[in-house]
């Protein structure tokens, strides 16, 4: 058993056989198969499968089972066996899981043929779902009531939007409201302020200009005051100086006064009047 290479063959005693390597390309087909509620769909995948020539053990029951057999027997007994597996998968399905759900429908499509056909020694490289379609228009009433539901949900996300938006609005208003009340209240607060500060600052300028005034007042009515007492005292030196004065005088002219009579009285007799009016200004001057 040779994989891809060369071999010396006996002529008459030894005898060749080929099997094909080549990667194989399955239209699977499966028509009007009833889903698990009875709904009869038609689905289509592709395969691709080969042979392992790599795998010797694969390749030798690949060998058992298909040896004499050409690539379009091989070919179709892979694609009945996938067929079968796929016809078999749809079964236990609904409509809904197939059509939403390719993914998960291909991959299982793929492994329940997969442990199959190994066996044969044929492996499966890849599986995927090319169309779904049903003969009595459900997937396309299913579509329409997917569509309707969209375009309800739509409709609904559009009205919730719409609402969302005037609610937002209503917000965005209230705040800008009660921003501009809470500036308002501020700017107020801040005036108050102001003006009881000014006020204060006013009753502490004028208190202190008063206190100012009534200090220079009172600071000119002692300046008044120290004057007028000068003023006094310079009068009472003077009156001072003049008592003395006349204090003087009177002892100087009561020092003449007897010299002065016994001269007059030496000489002539003077009248009783003129003793009066020297005794008068005796008693002024003292």
């Amino acid at each position: 058993m040779i994989a891809g290479g060369r071999v010396f063959v006996f002529p008459c005693v030894q005898q060749i056989q080929r099997i094909t390597l080549n990667t194989l390309t399955l239209n699977v087909k499966s028509d009007k198969v009833y889903t698990r509620h009875g709904v009869p769909i038609s689905v289509t995948g592709i395969a691709q499968v080969k042979i392992q020539g790599q795998n010797k053990e694969m390749l030798a029951t690949a060998c058992q089972m298909f040896m004499g057999k050409s690539e379009m027997e091989i070919s179709q007994i892979a694609l009945e066996t996938l067929e079968g597996h796929q016809r078999a998968i749809i079964a236990h399905l609904t409509v809904e899981e197939i059509y939403q759900d390719r993914k998960k429908f291909s991959e299982q499509v793929f492994k329940v043929a997969s442990s199959d056909l190994v066996n044969m020694g044929i492996g499966v490289v890849s599986y995927t779902l090319k169309d779904v379609h049903d003969d009595q228009d459900y997937l396309h009433s299913l579509g329409k009531a997917r569509t309707a539901q969209v375009q309800k949900d739509a409709r609904i996300g559009e009205a919730q939007y719409k609402r969302d938006a005037v609610i937002r609005e209503a917000h965005a208003m209230q705040e800008k409201v009660s921003a501009q009340y809470k500036n308002d209240i501020e700017m107020a607060k801040a005036q108050r302020d102001y003006e009881l500060k000014k006020a204060a600052y006013d009753v502490e300028v004028n208190t202190k200009k008063a206190e100012s005034e009534m200090a220079y007042q009172l600071q000119v009515a002692k300046t008044k005051q120290r004057i007028e007492e000068e003023k006094m005292q310079v009068q009472v030196v003077e009156r001072t100086q003049q008592i003395t004065l006349q204090e003087q005088e009177i002892i100087r002219r009561e020092k003449e006064w007897p010299r002065k009579l016994k001269l007059s009285s030496s000489t002539r007799r003077e009248p009783w009047w003129t003793c009066c009016w020297r005794s008068c200004l005796w008693f002024v001057l003292k």
